[in-house]
């Protein structure tokens, strides 16, 4: 009943582990796939040892959470050994993120035999310079990233985009025009900051982060809205899902798969099961015997 296939990959489920949760090591992720997600997406990683942001890297807010961790990773050679350790069951996507479209082709390359799909993050609105969102603003460049990388593997590739742009769509267009399987909307939206009211200070490191959670949702819900009408590659939906409501929403709007992020933090790896459990129960009630039968609904 919750079968899925994503660009010729079949999940059990449509749940995944968004990327940068629990994602940093093998047994962070072989923990997620054994809790019931569908698939599992790593930490964004890059080609070269990242320290990121000194702490404070997240703070809590009304309705979510700012995080500037700025993509702290060991780099991909050491990242190897972690994928090497992944369990096989579940479908694993690499996020990976890179300051050129070179940087992102050699990475994908090297991890392309120890994954199922390949996620590129052009969409952190936290990166240091070079990277994330700058990238994913401009639909040339994000084009030009992705045409790289269809090259240099043949894997499915995904494309995260980030919300804060004039026009999403127009970037969509162009990563599938580029040769995209697929696109994951959206990344966190900002950046944003929090003032603390007894030093008068930002409380990130950074002062400046990006903000996920169920504040979020009706943003992301509209891009996948927005997207799916104008696209013919699927879309996976992320940002503020909860529930199994939220999820069914998601897919309703267009979503062949959603990613689970911020939740976890408040209801733990449990939340792939309850989400699927609350999926079945509402796909019986009201007479859906597969997701394919409600990808995009309401736009009918």
């Amino acid at each position: 009943m919750l079968e899925v296939e994503l660009c010729n990959v079949k999940l059990k489920n449509p749940t995944m582990l968004a990327a940068g949760v629990l994602g940093s090591t093998a047994a962070s992720l072989n923990w997620a796939s054994r809790s019931g997600a569908g698939a599992v997406v790593t930490k964004s990683f890059g080609l070269r040892p990242n320290k990121g942001y000194v702490n404070p890297t997240t703070v809590e807010v009304t309705g979510g959470i700012i995080n500037a961790i700025g993509l702290s990773n060991p780099g991909v050679d050491t990242f190897y050994g972690e994928l090497e350790k992944i369990e096989k069951s579940t479908p694993t996507i690499a996020s990976i993120y890179g300051a050129s479209k070179d940087e992102f082709s050699q990475i994908a390359a090297k991890v392309e035999n120890l994954v199922d799909l390949i996620e590129l993050n052009v969409s952190c609105p936290h990166a240091q310079k070079g990277c994330g969102a700058s990238i994913g603003a401009d639909p040339e460049l994000t084009g030009e990233i992705v045409k790289a990388v269809k090259k240099a593997v043949k894997i499915p590739v995904i494309a995260k985009l980030t919300p804060n742009v004039t026009d999403i769509v127009e970037i969509a267009l162009s990563a599938q025009k580029a040769g995209c399987d697929g696109l994951t909307l959206i990344n966190s939206l900002g950046p944003g900051i929090k003032i603390d009211l007894d030093t008068a200070n930002p409380i990130l490191s950074n002062k400046f982060g990006g903000l996920s959670g169920p504040a979020i949702k009706p943003i992301a819900l509209r891009c996948v809205f927005d997207v799916y009408d104008v696209v013919e590659i699927p879309v996976i939906g992320v940002g503020g899902i909860s529930d199994y409501r939220d999820a069914i929403e998601f897919i309703f709007a267009g979503a062949r798969c959603v990613q689970i992020g911020t939740s976890i933090m408040y209801k733990g790896l449990d939340i792939f099961k309850e989400i699927t459990d609350g999926m079945k129960k509402f796909m019986h009630k009201n007479g859906y015997e597969s997701i394919d039968e409600m990808v995009g609904i309401a736009h009918k």
